[in-house]
């Protein structure tokens, strides 16, 4: 889950897609990430989505802070995910914690090994 100090930045169509998608899920742990950056999340128009935002189909590359390990991947609908191409889900604890989130942001999540802190370096 993101730092409360992360502001949600989401184009029309991504949060639009992304909030109907969540309403047709069961009450899982991962819906419920991805509804909460939603719940907190600023719509802008499509246009005036900022510079270095990421989104639906972003590449993203980040890094862990503790170990300096970076990672690369894209963020899609869960149809499309696909760990062997790069392309993880947005419900994952991961892609739900980055949707929204810019360039140079630090965030932090919990997974399987605990709780880990990233920095995006870079969102195509």
């Amino acid at each position: 889950m993101t730092s409360q100090k992360n502001q949600v930045i989401l184009s029309e169509d991504d949060f639009r897609l992304l909030k109907q998608f969540a309403e047709n899920l069961s009450a899982s742990n991962n819906e419920m990430s991805l509804s909460y950056e939603l719940n907190r999340a600023i719509v802008v128009e499509n246009d005036e989505l900022p510079a270095g935002s990421i989104r639906l189909n972003s590449t993203v590359q980040v890094r862990e802070l503790i170990t300096d390990k970076v990672l690369e991947f894209s963020i899609v609908m869960p149809a499309l995910a696909d760990i062997t191409q790069k392309k993880i889900s947005v419900l994952t604890p991961m892609g739900a914690a980055l949707i929204g989130l810019c360039k140079g942001e630090k965030v932090e999540w919990k997974m399987p090994a605990g709780m880990k802190r990233f920095e995006i370096l870079n969102v195509n």
